[in-house]
């Protein structure tokens, strides 16, 4: 009798180590989970800065340039295209409610359509090239070097949600952090990444 007793004060015991070690590593994944949503929120956040600009910087060189309208065009249609995507998550994706990105090709869908308005937006700038007065207006600079600036926290944004996603993934697959995972299905599924294409690790020229 007092050896079944014991058997089973040892078995209490093994599945309360066990129960508060998957606490444990729960709340550590929920943690590590939360901070890459915090990031790609600034990820949308910059992306929508830049959403915002576009409008402003079309007006500004149609002033000047009002008959290069394929150009204005291709922008227009681009920021509406990069407004639209969706990385699967929520919302739209400047909306800044949408979650971290889990579907390769949603993440991909996303990122195309964000790099075709950076693609645009490089050759609005080639059409301002034709047009120094434009370009020596204090509005248009002003405005390039809110472009430039963003184009340059976009880079940096990514780079940190690429970290924690890395973290986060890095922790997920680790055994035996990757059992308790696993019972949650799609709680705790894998980060994607940004991924580099030809000419997406640079933003547009706006120097001239």
């Amino acid at each position: 009798m007092k050896q079944a007793l014991f058997v089973l004060a040892g078995v209490l015991i093994l599945l309360l180590v066990v129960a508060g070690a998957s606490i444990g590593t729960y709340n550590r994944l929920v943690t590590l989970d939360q901070q890459v949503e915090q990031q790609w929120a600034q990820v949308e956040n910059v992306y929508q800065r830049r959403l915002d600009l576009v409008p402003n910087l079309v007006e500004t060189v149609k002033g000047a340039a009002n008959f290069e309208r394929d150009t204005f065009l291709q922008v227009a249609e681009a920021r509406t295209r990069a407004a639209a995507v969706t990385t699967g998550g929520g919302p739209q994706a400047g909306a800044t409610t949408s979650t971290a990105p889990e579907d390769p090709a949603a993440m991909e869908r996303f990122q195309a359509a964000q790099d075709q308005l950076s693609s645009a937006l490089g050759r609005l700038f080639v059409v301002v090239e034709r047009y120094p007065e434009l370009s020596a207006t204090q509005n248009f600079r002003d405005l390039q070097a809110q472009l430039e600036g963003t184009e340059n926290r976009i880079a940096v944004e990514r780079m940190r949600y690429n970290e924690a996603a890395r973290e986060f993934n890095t922790a997920r697959n680790r055994f035996p952090t990757n059992l308790v995972a696993d019972m949650f299905g799609e709680r705790f599924a894998t980060k994607t990444f940004f991924r580099a294409t030809a000419g997406a690790d640079r933003p547009p020229a706006v120097q001239f």
